[in-house]
């Protein structure tokens, strides 16, 4: 039996009054902010304390352990200072989780708020985090956040501290943080071990790819071929005897087709895909003033991103459409060649860092493709009825792999909606979690507990947070 099946309603409930809290204990108080918090605004007067910032996913961290720095001031003299058990809140990004109680002594930008407990024996700051980083409390913030656009809601602090807060006796409060850091320590080695099942699933769809684009193995048998040669470079090494090697430049030439009025955006994906824009999402790019020196890119055609192709932006277009300048279009040059084969076999090459190898960088770890450089490229040409042999084996192993990344992909989201809901009701007085929580062992804090279980999460919300940081500092000179 799961340990949340054990818990039970509390035995008498009032009505809070809220929306978004519904009913809660009777024996619960329904407090301001500014009854329990009051704002710290002390600075720092040397700049050289800690300096944190505030994850989407970890909370407070110090900026050194986040994934994205965009900015970096000249001097931190001024910003402020927050210690352990002050809660830290990104004013403008509150409504999309940028707060959290503090673990370290440091400085945070000017743009952040600082509260501290009025009594931190009876309001705890472990369960202050709980709450207000909960999905309910969501509710709280983004209401009482105003600005004109999503991405400038602010928070003050007179809005946020007359926000109300369901505050249980401290006893209870302990009891509740005790209560889900127990559940989440577990529901995350859970989501870990799902993570490295994909990573490893990932990494053998490359392995058996590489493996068979470069002759390595035999898909029709599953065993390497009978005899080998050498292909005379030495990155590529030994071929199947019967396949051939040619330059790149004697088997595609490079397709410079007229945009259409009809065309729509076409993208290509590191993870190999070239689709139209739509058909994955329509957010986060740039858009062109003018798209000046843009080409037209038909369904078949062979697709290097010259900037992003070291990456995997290497794939076959699955679409009609138009495209950056930037992309590199290939058309077969000569009879015996299967285009999807060379897709693969080009990212492939890619991956294992053909490109960076080849190449100078214009920014780093990018090298730039062009087809001049592209065409010296020594590639190998089996048979093409073989071509479409390993390409056709590979699709069946890429639909296999991919259905059991899906199902794994679904587990972990299953999991995180569970999280956030059991620790919702547990903020809020939903589950009576004390004879739980008392009947729970002593354990260490989990070592893994921060590896990047919502690392894309954190990354958007790092680059968002420093570059308001920014703005702030900005505005404020």
């Amino acid at each position: 039996m799961s340990l949340d099946a054990k818990l039970k309603p509390y035995a008498v409930m009032k009505d809070s009054g809220l929306p978004w809290l519904g009913a809660v204990p009777e024996h619960w108080d329904i407090a301001r902010g500014k009854r329990l918090l009051k704002t710290v605004d002390e600075r720092s007067k040397t700049g050289e304390q800690e300096l944190l910032t505030v994850s989407s996913a970890r909370g407070v961290i110090p900026r050194r352990h986040a994934a994205v720095t965009m900015f970096k001031a000249e001097s931190y003299v001024g910003y402020k200072l927050c210690w352990p058990g002050d809660l830290v809140i990104n004013s403008l990004w509150a409504w999309a989780g940028g707060l959290g109680v503090s673990k370290y002594h440091g400085i945070v930008s000017s743009a952040y708020g600082v509260y501290r407990p009025r009594d931190p024996s009876s309001t705890l700051p472990a369960y202050i985090d709980k709450l207000v980083r909960s999905s309910s409390f969501h509710w709280e913030l983004k209401v009482r956040s105003k600005g004109i656009w999503t991405s400038r809601l602010q928070l003050t602090d007179e809005a946020f501290l007359d926000a109300p807060f369901p505050s249980p006796p401290a006893s209870e409060q302990a009891a509740i943080v005790r209560f889900i850091d127990y559940v989440d320590r577990r529901i995350r080695r859970y989501i870990r071990a799902k993570r490295k099942l994909i990573k490893l699933l990932e990494e053998q769809r490359q392995a058996i790819i590489h493996q068979a684009v470069t002759g390595q193995i035999d898909v029709r048998t599953g065993k390497p071929y009978p005899a080998y040669k050498p292909s005379g470079i030495e990155w590529l090494g030994d071929v199947p005897e019967h396949w051939d090697v040619h330059r790149a430049k004697t088997m595609f030439a490079q397709s410079s087709l007229p945009v259409q009025s009809s065309d729509e955006m076409v993208t290509c994906f590191r993870d190999g895909q070239v689709t139209l824009r739509r058909n994955r999402r329509m957010d986060g790019y740039t858009e062109a003033i003018m798209e000046l020196g843009y080409q037209g890119i038909r369904q078949g055609q062979l697709v290097l991103h010259s900037m992003d192709a070291f990456a995997g932006a290497v794939g076959v277009s699955d679409s009609d459409g138009k495209c950056s300048p930037e992309y590199v279009i290939c058309d077969p040059k000569t009879n015996g060649i299967y285009v999807p084969y060379y897709g693969l076999l080009i990212r492939s090459l890619a991956l294992w860092g053909l490109f960076v190898m080849l190449c100078p960088s214009v920014r780093e770890r990018a090298p730039r493709i062009r087809f001049t450089l592209f065409g010296r490229v020594v590639l190998p040409k089996p048979p093409e009825r073989e071509q479409a042999a390993i390409a056709t084996h590979l699709a069946v192993i890429g639909r296999e792999t991919d259905t059991a990344i899906a199902r794994a992909s679904c587990e972990i989201e299953l999991l995180n909606e569970y999280r956030s809901r059991l620790i919702a009701d547990v903020v809020t007085g939903k589950l009576d979690v004390r004879e739980a929580a008392a009947s729970l062992p002593d354990e260490p804090e989990d070592p893994e507990s921060n590896d990047g279980l919502d690392e894309m999460l954190e990354i958007e919300m790092d680059q968002v947070t420093d570059q308001d940081d920014h703005d702030q500092e900005h505005d404020d000179d």
